[in-house]
């Protein structure tokens, strides 16, 4: 299928590119792997690893190809399979570490850096599969290198199963204990959500879901060095101009996803799913959703009136985003986790943004309470209650949040947590003192609030 630019949107992207960080971050293809079902674990694990190797093994050749014809950069070649507690969670043992070595072994085997679906879906209740899978969390991210697991434990039209949100607390708690010598680094590759998406293209809480096709092309687009660019040049402009210009803005580089999503379907001859716009940032200098905050008038990321700039710019990153193209999805909007982002470092760093003012934040954006470093003594608990109000942020506003901390073994407020690559570095930053046991050991369901009754 051919997809036209013209000239001038030709010149603008190689512009973006060569000096704004514009970038796919990620061309990630979702597999389904429910025919690999089975009682036999083992069996299960050989035909999760074939299939994948199988359906994947053009995945980064192709994005190669693509980048050095259209000089598009292309970061992250990535998987995302059926939620594991689905595809293995019927199979004989009590433990599904097996599934997540082999899917490990297969992302290695293909060239893709990481393998999202190592998931539960339990915002209603378990089933003996999802008990399996979320108590195979701790050893199975310690033991591998490229697996990302994910758990939904509400959403709007089910309530929060707080059972889920207690356990999630002590499973978080365990795996930054089993990954003690990086810095809780296993925690960087495990999200808790409400509201999950099927189709998110984003690791960590990538995962195919029960809805989709056999197999699909989701590609993120991220561009917050873009937009920082385009909102310098309307400094002390009323806000309505810097709305039409972040709009503007998004819908270019949207365009540009949509290019690579289709020239990826085509040339896999797997079905075009989404383009998720989503201002997804890095530690590199330029590439941060923290300075266009900033560049709004506001003198640090964190003070008043962070939260109606952040509503703004994921507003209208959504409007640019749905007019260049008929299939956006995922989270698309801006996202803000604090150690991949040089802007909000500097901002936890001098006392400007705590996990307060972040949850404030989250209210607005597209996800929810990401890569935030806590100290390591952090009570389970505590991590719980995290959860439950960000869950509930979803819940009531009908949208995705999600809580991805790292409660950093040995380190306490002030000291810096350092993951390297993407996931950058950050401060270990202060929770409440307060106990709130009696609260994460209640147990039950939060029920769904009557907004979830649509029909």
């Amino acid at each position: 299928m051919s997809y036209l630019l013209n000239t001038d949107e030709i010149l603008q992207t190689i512009h973006m590119i060569a000096t704004q960080h514009l970038d796919v971050r990620t061309i990630t293809l979702g597999l389904s792997l429910l025919d690999c079902a089975g009682e036999d674990l083992d069996r299960c694990c050989e035909k999760i690893y074939d299939k994948i190797c199988r359906q994947a093994k053009d995945l980064v050749s192709v994005g190669e190809t693509i980048e050095r014809e259209y000089g598009i950069p292309i970061v992250n070649p990535r998987l995302s399979v059926t939620p594991m507690a689905l595809g293995a969670g019927g199979c004989r043992g009590e433990s599904l570490v097996k599934a997540a070595l082999a899917m490990d072994a297969a992302a290695r085997e293909v060239g893709v850096n990481f393998i999202g679906g190592f998931s539960a879906l339990v915002h209603k209740g378990y089933t003996a599969g999802d008990r399996k899978l979320i108590a195979s969390i701790p050893e199975a991210l310690a033991a591998t290198e490229r697996v990302c697991a994910s758990v939904n434990v509400g959403s709007t039209r089910s309530g929060i199963n707080m059972d889920a949100v207690a356990q999630m607390g002590r499973i978080i708690k365990e795996t930054a204990e089993r990954t003690a010598d990086n810095d809780g680094l296993g925690c960087a590759k495990l999200v808790v959500f409400c509201n999950a998406v099927e189709d998110n293209p984003f690791m960590a809480g990538a995962f195919h879901g029960v809805g989709e096709a056999e197999c699909a092309v989701n590609v993120g687009v991220s561009g917050p060095g873009v937009v920082y660019e385009a909102l310098k040049e309307c400094a002390g402009a009323p806000f309505d101009v810097v709305a039409e210009t972040v709009k503007r803005t998004a819908f270019k580089v949207t365009r540009m996803g949509q290019l690579v999503a289709r020239e990826a379907s085509d040339r896999l001859g797997v079905p075009f799913g989404i383009v998720d716009l989503s201002l997804a940032p890095t530690p590199a200098v330029g590439d941060s959703v923290a300075r266009i905050l900033e560049a709004m008038g506001l003198e640090a990321c964190g003070c008043h009136g962070t939260t109606a700039a952040l509503a703004l710019l994921n507003d209208a990153v959504k409007k640019g985003g749905v007019m260049a193209s008929s299939q956006v999805g995922g989270l698309s909007g801006a996202f803000i986790p604090v150690s991949e982002d040089a802007g909000m470092i500097s901002a936890a760093k001098i006392g400007a943004l705590s996990v307060e003012k972040l949850e404030a934040m989250t209210a607005v954006c597209s996800v929810g309470l990401d890569m935030i470093a806590v100290p390591g003594d952090t009570p389970a608990q505590t991590i719980s209650a995290i959860i439950a109000d960000e869950a509930a942020i979803g819940m009531i506003n009908n949208k995705t949040t999600a809580v991805r901390v790292i409660p950093a073994p040995g380190l306490k407020v002030g000291d810096t947590v350092e993951f390297g690559g993407l996931l950058g570095s950050g401060p270990v930053m202060p929770v409440s003192r307060y106990s709130c046991a009696d609260f994460a050991h209640r147990g039950g369901r939060i029920p769904a609030p009557i907004n979830s009754l649509r029909n």
